[in-house]
């Protein structure tokens, strides 16, 4: 079996509610993925258009666009 490297998923969100938004679409992403041919991504990831800090929950993170900036 080959060995693949890791990955995460990430959406891109720019407005509305990010807390409902993960559990709709990034979950139903990673449970189409095939396992037997690759891992399961790393991390799951909100890159959301508000908000001043970044954070985690349970399975996932919430980072807000400002924070990439240097």
């Amino acid at each position: 079996m080959k060995q693949y490297s890791s990955y995460g998923l990430v959406e891109i969100k720019l407005g509305g509610d990010i807390r409902a938004s993960l559990r709709e679409s990034l979950n139903k992403l990673a449970a189409n993925i095939d396992t037997s041919k690759m891992k399961q991504p790393t991390f799951k990831m909100i890159l959301a258009g508000t908000g001043t800090c970044a954070y985690k929950r349970k399975d996932e993170i919430i980072v807000p666009i400002g924070c990439l900036r240097d």
